[in-house]
């Protein structure tokens, strides 16, 4: 059995990796001390996959919207019973989501992690899939969807998606639609499972207090031999660089409007270090500009227009990248108006030097506390991963970024032409 070994002696972090026969990779990161475990299992698939091409065959294949979603719930349904109930029985806390671009299961315990951890593998190994189920899951999640379509933040959210976005699969609801789910069948699922399912295509991610040698073994015993790595063609429509709307409102039963806002990003270097890189910038940038601890946060704040609700975020995938930042206030459009005025006058003086080395300070000790979840740690791993790089690389960028490339990223990302404004207001 071959091993590596990566040390990062600045962080006294350590991750050991192994690569099973069938290229599942499998990683394991020690946290001595830690009495909580925490293990996934997950695949580089998500809901925006919806058109692609079956290894071994020409012909590009489109599902329904909210199939991985609908997949990952059906897993979790065996022969022999709920798999829920089987880890509740050995003590742990077992969870699953899928995301745009990942379906993660997983569970976390402080006992019996070896059994937990069989369970794991097994489960999503051997899905059992039955027309009579899945007709009964399409009315489950039906009441799931309906009940984010009334979710006002859940809406801001996929609203300003799709003002950035006209074709992009991003913009559509993870969960898919009522109308998308009714068409899902047993043989689609399958047909998804067993193209996205492939170990090749998959990741195991332990971490906590665990000998990493026996995680290996128990990979071995475990996971199933299918033969050669399949190569999957993941299909994207092309859209506009130009976003599709740049103000969307929505009427819901809120007390306060909600808002979400930001800028469409149309340079996707989506994977290896020029990507942490990117993301870095942009998230100092934000911290910079409109941070809880910029004037511009505390000029908003103190004239009552925004409240501690006031977030940001930055996303860069493999087809579609964009910052965001919002939360409540009694008058969205004077937020906008404020923050793009804010960055015309950055735009016309130039960023603060002093500035930038105090927010690259600060969210390098955030990044830091991170390491001391063990739940942080895995989730923030395996979406790192899936972009061809570790976790630990972070710390790198931040140390090494500059204030010349945060320059150069704020003239390119925060173009207003590529700002769009969603707001859910009061019926």
């Amino acid at each position: 059995m071959k091993t590596k070994t990566i040390e990062y002696s600045r962080l006294n972090e350590k991750i050991f990796s192994y690569e099973h026969s069938s290229g599942l990779k499998v990683f394991v990161i020690p946290k001595k001390g830690y009495s909580k475990k925490y293990a996934t299992f997950s695949t580089h698939y998500g809901s925006i996959n919806n058109s692609f091409v079956i290894p071994g065959e020409s012909e590009v294949t489109n599902v329904p919207d909210g199939i991985a979603h609908f997949l990952e719930h059906k897993l979790f349904e065996q022969k022999d019973g709920s798999v829920m109930e089987k880890f509740s029985a050995l003590g742990s806390n077992p969870n699953a989501y899928t995301s745009f671009n990942q379906t993660v299961y997983l569970f976390s315990c402080t006992d019996k992690f070896d059994e937990n951890f069989r369970l794991l593998l097994n489960f999503v190994q051997n899905p059992f899939i039955t027309e009579e189920s899945v007709e009964k899951e399409k009315g489950i999640i039906g009441q799931e969807i309906r009940m984010y379509d009334d979710d006002p933040g859940w809406r801001s959210f996929f609203n300003l998606l799709g003002s950035f976005y006209e074709k992009n699969p991003v913009s559509i609801d993870i969960a898919g639609t009522v109308e998308s789910i009714s068409k899902i069948n047993r043989d689609i699922l399958y047909k998804c499972y067993n193209t996205f399912y492939h170990p090749s295509n998959m990741v195991i991610v332990v971490v906590g207090e665990t000998e990493p040698s026996e995680v290996f073994k128990m990979v071995d015993q475990l996971i199933v031999q299918t033969g050669d790595k399949p190569e999957i063609k993941r299909i994207f429509p092309q859209d506009s660089p130009k976003i599709k709307r740049n103000y969307i409102e929505q009427k819901l039963a809120v007390g306060m409007p909600i808002f979400q806002m930001g800028f469409r990003d149309n340079r996707l270097d989506s994977r290896g270090i020029e990507a942490l890189n990117h993301e870095v910038a942009i998230r100092i940038l934000l911290d910079m500009i409109m941070g809880r601890s910029s004037e511009l946060y505390n000029r908003l704040y103190d004239d009552g227009l925004i409240n501690a609700s006031f977030d940001t975020d930055y996303t860069l995938e493999e087809n579609y990248a964009f910052s965001m930042f919002g939360g409540e206030s009694r008058d969205p459009e004077a937020v906008r108006d404020r923050i793009a005025e804010e960055i015309r006058l950055i735009g016309k003086n130039g960023l603060d030097r002093n500035r930038f080395e105090q927010v690259k300070k600060a969210q390098m000790g955030k990044f830091l506390r991170q390491l001391n979840s063990v739940e942080r740690i895995s989730n923030l791993f395996i979406t790192v991963y899936f972009k061809g790089v570790y976790l630990f690389d972070y710390f790198d960028v931040y140390d090494r970024i500059s204030f010349e490339y945060i320059r150069d990223i704020f003239h390119e990302h925060f173009n207003l032409d590529n700002m769009a404004l969603s707001a859910v207001k009061p019926v």
